[in-house]
């Protein structure tokens, strides 16, 4: 937890794979710790074609079948056959948008909020932002983007800045 801290959590992403993949880790933790995910994730790129939204959204019941087989990932249903589908509505908005990243940065301006908490607990589970994305996403047929969710990803791909003012990542992102 500490590397991925360290290293990923709040560092704006804009490369539209890695988007792709934190969108979907999100809505595979829901309900499980991150650590739980984080641990998985070598598993979750193999098992997922890295992350190819364009080689996912192409997936069959047999593919669902390998999934619910595979003892490193999650062995949802719902959350693999909700990737599946997300991988299409994703590509639907690159095409419309151009890139999946632009589509998402329009949700903060085009550049992350910069938040000033000084303790863990300040730090909100949703916004009107996250909201907003949530909704939006709903709407083109996305599903597991709930508010909090969408707020979990804005803060991994550094959408938002929510470290505290006290660490050491706040000030270099």
């Amino acid at each position: 937890m500490r590397a991925y801290h360290d290293r990923e959590w709040g560092v704006p992403l804009h490369h539209d794979r890695r988007l792709f993949e934190f969108l979907i880790l999100e809505g595979m933790q829901a309900g499980l710790s991150w650590e739980t995910i984080l641990r998985k994730r070598p598993q979750f790129r193999k098992a997922f074609d890295r992350f190819d939204p364009a080689r996912v959204a192409r997936y069959t019941p047999r593919d669902v079948r390998r999934l619910l087989h595979d003892a490193g990932i999650v062995r949802n249903r719902l959350k693999i056959t909700a990737a599946i589908n997300n991988a299409g509505r994703f590509r639907e908005i690159q095409r419309e948008f151009g890139s999946f990243d632009r589509y998402v940065w329009q949700f903060v301006g085009g550049k992350p909020i910069r938040h000033r908490f000084h303790t863990l607990r300040e730090i909100p589970g949703q916004t009107g932002e996250a909201e907003a994305l949530s909704k939006d996403l709903r709407r083109r047929g996305f599903s597991f983007v709930g508010p909090t969710i969408c707020y979990a990803f804005m803060q991994a791909v550094g959408m938002v800045n929510d470290h505290t003012i006290e660490c050491f990542r706040y000030r270099r992102l």
